[in-house]
């Protein structure tokens, strides 16, 4: 038997936080709503990763603004109140109280006073694009239309936690190899910075010939120490050029069919941007967003400016007639298993729940190829730093052996 923290509202509104014994988390959700009340977070005490069942939150935060996580919570407990047959504007004044940092509080306030005054939730969740993406307020009004807005809010909370979930797994897998990259980049820099030039007055005092390596070394020391400026002042030029490259159409467009080519980053790219259009895309068709509409969204949401030509290239085919797959296959840019998975979504007529099935499909995949590059690229970064760190070490030692045999 374990405890589970928990917070939860009754049929009045009234917040309510305590411990429950149970089995399980879903036995504690059981228990709580024979109690009539409606569960908004349970999880046990020790839970360590904050999520739509947990009640602790992360303690890393900026001073201001939303973070997704945000979002996926007041997602989940909208969805929650309104299922529990909550009216939408009692259900903002209890995610009013319940939002713990101020300016979340705020949003959530601005859109319940929207909603008195006659706005739909939809209108209310536009005045603020910045906390609410073009996705959210399309599936929301697509609910609310439909009538259906708290199953809507509960694909929308499936779809935020499986993206936070593959972001989080992903910017965890590369923590350590850019642990292992700046501790070799800061080892190097030391030793060139601080050790080398101390032996640099001893061998200039001797006045014997160096290897060229170590010669090297010894140059390439003083110019960092002397003109460290200059290096900053080139690095902050290229970062500049390279930016302003980027924000031009033609620097985007080529810059993401880099991406594309690189050997093994360019498959996994490739691979997130199928996995995010088909989870956005069967997301919004499932909510009932016409196909033309949720085209132009997932568009924009793909993050690969390859990936949104092709499917500006769809929504022709899609105005002609021809559907999804055919323009996907004329474009190039699409693996051939999602090509035929959807094939075959668009010939049964599921095809919402086929672009689930190929974006449930390549998140897999990328979890597992981010493992292997990882797996590679820990050994591979030791390997370079031991490298360039002896490197340092037998040209210092070969120019001290060459002073030790100087004729007396």
């Amino acid at each position: 038997m374990a405890q589970f923290q928990y917070r939860a509202t009754d049929a009045e509104g009234k917040i309510l936080e305590g411990v429950i014994d149970a089995a399980e988390r879903n036995v504690a959700v059981a228990r709580l709503q024979d109690r009539g009340l409606i569960p908004l977070r349970v999880a046990e005490p020790s839970a360590k990763r904050s999520g739509i069942g947990s009640i602790a939150l992360p303690t890393l935060s900026f001073k201001r603004g939303v973070r997704g996580r945000d979002l996926l919570i007041f997602t989940h407990e909208m969805s929650t109140l309104l299922a529990a047959g909550m009216p939408l504007d009692r259900s903002l004044s209890i995610l009013t109280d319940l939002s713990e940092r101020p300016e979340m509080k705020r949003i959530v306030a601005d859109v319940l006073q929207a909603v008195q005054r006659g706005k739909s939730l939809a209108e209310a969740l536009a005045a603020h694009p910045k906390v609410f993406p073009p996705i959210y307020i399309n599936m929301v009004k697509a609910g609310e239309i439909g009538g259906v807005l708290d199953h809507v809010l509960a694909r929308l909370t499936e779809y935020l936690e499986r993206a936070d979930e593959l972001r989080d797994e992903v910017r965890s897998a590369m923590v350590y190899p850019l642990i292992l990259l700046f501790t070799a980049f800061g080892s190097v820099t030391i030793l060139l910075t601080y050790v080398l030039p101390k032996f640099g007055s001893i061998f200039a005092q001797a006045g014997q010939s160096l290897p060229f390596s170590a010669r090297m070394l010894l140059g390439l020391s003083d110019a960092m120490r002397s003109y460290w400026w200059a290096g900053l002042l080139v690095i902050g030029l290229v970062a500049f050029g390279g930016m302003h490259f980027l924000r031009t159409p033609a620097g985007r467009l080529r810059w993401d069919q880099i991406k594309l080519r690189i050997v093994l980053l360019g498959d996994l790219t490739r691979k997130v941007a199928v996995a995010r259009f088909a989870r956005t895309l069967g997301t919004l068709l499932r909510s009932g967003v016409p196909m033309l509409q949720a085209l132009e969204i997932v568009r924009d949401v793909v993050g690969n400016l390859v990936i949104s030509n092709a499917i500006e290239e769809v929504k022709v085919g899609v105005r002609g007639g021809s559907g999804v797959a055919a323009p996907l296959n004329h474009s190039g840019a699409f693996p051939a298993l999602a090509l035929q998975m959807i094939s075959v979504g668009e010939e049964t007529g599921k095809l919402d729940e086929m672009l689930i099935q190929v974006a449930d499909y390549f998140d897999k995949e990328v979890r597992q190829q981010v493992k292997r590059l990882t797996s590679l690229l820990e050994p591979a970064l030791l390997l370079v730093g031991g490298v360039v760190v002896a490197f340092v070490v037998l040209s210092m030692f070969s120019a001290i052996f060459s002073i030790n045999n100087m004729p007396l």
